[in-house]
């Protein structure tokens, strides 16, 4: 009996087996993937901490960046109106006068603003100035003439660059509607401030530019106020304006103003 020849296109190397043995190493590409995921477990502790920096609001997500911020422009106020009324007594010329009132007017608002959106947002306020602060206004309240001229004109400009810069980094990067209008507000005012400051001649330029530059900051990070200063925000009237030649002192953060329901 003759042999039989051999058929063509059989076994694995036949058309049909190719496609079999992709489809085979396609699956099992697939599935590897899962198998090595199926044995790893969700870190809890990277959730929370995810969750702990931003939280969810009505108004955008609240990350700690704003909370910060918010808890930032209060200090200012807290420290940088009664400056402004310590230089509406103790200014030697008109244009540090007028600086004062400029602080005293613009803080007096800018501080109704930020304890309404901390009632919105529940971000309990400090309450008084922070110990580095109340050095500041002790300096102040002790020098006289021209020399409280210029400490005034040189820690509150100071103040105001180093804001200035923080309040463009927030304005950037929040998603946070009520914190993007606190930061226009804060924007406007500070830039006021810089201008009124630097009106009065006493801005040592140099000597700014070398405080820019260093580490320290006039307005201290969350981390450095006085727990016990903290306190939560309740509604309350907003703070009454300043006119010309009054002192204004600021309202404690328990008596926020009422949140504003036509807000988005």
């Amino acid at each position: 009996m003759r042999p039989r020849p051999p058929v063509n296109g059989r076994g694995i190397f036949s058309g049909t087996g190719l496609i079999v043995t992709a489809l085979a190493a396609t699956v099992v590409a697939l599935l590897v993937p899962l198998w090595s995921y199926a044995d790893r477990q969700d870190d809890p502790a990277s959730a929370s901490v995810l969750s702990a920096r931003t939280v969810t609001t009505p108004y955008g997500p609240l990350s700690a960046q704003d909370r910060d911020f918010v808890t930032k422009v209060r200090l200012a106020g807290l420290w940088e109106l009664p400056a402004g009324e310590l230089a509406q007594r103790k200014g030697t010329t008109p244009a540090v006068r007028t600086a004062g009132r400029h602080l005293v007017d613009g803080h007096t608002s800018l501080d109704a603003h930020v304890r309404t959106v901390a009632t919105q947002l529940g971000i309990a306020l400090p309450n008084e100035p922070n110990e580095q602060q109340k050095q500041w206004l002790a300096t102040l309240d002790t020098a006289e003439g021209q020399d409280f001229d210029r400490q005034f004109a040189g820690l509150l400009r100071l103040a105001h660059g180093r804001v200035f810069s923080l309040v463009a980094q927030i304005r950037a990067g929040t998603q946070n509607s009520l914190v993007r209008d606190l930061a226009d507000d804060a924007n406007a005012t500070v830039l006021d401030h810089i201008k009124v400051l630097e009106a009065t001649g006493y801005v040592d330029f140099a000597a700014l530019a070398r405080d820019l530059a260093a580490s320290a900051s006039p307005v201290p990070t969350p981390s450095e106020v006085d727990p016990s200063a903290a306190v939560p925000v309740e509604p309350s009237a907003a703070a009454p304006s300043a006119s010309p030649g009054e002192t204004v002192s600021l309202p404690p953060a328990t008596s926020s103003p009422p949140p504003d329901t036509n807000s988005p």
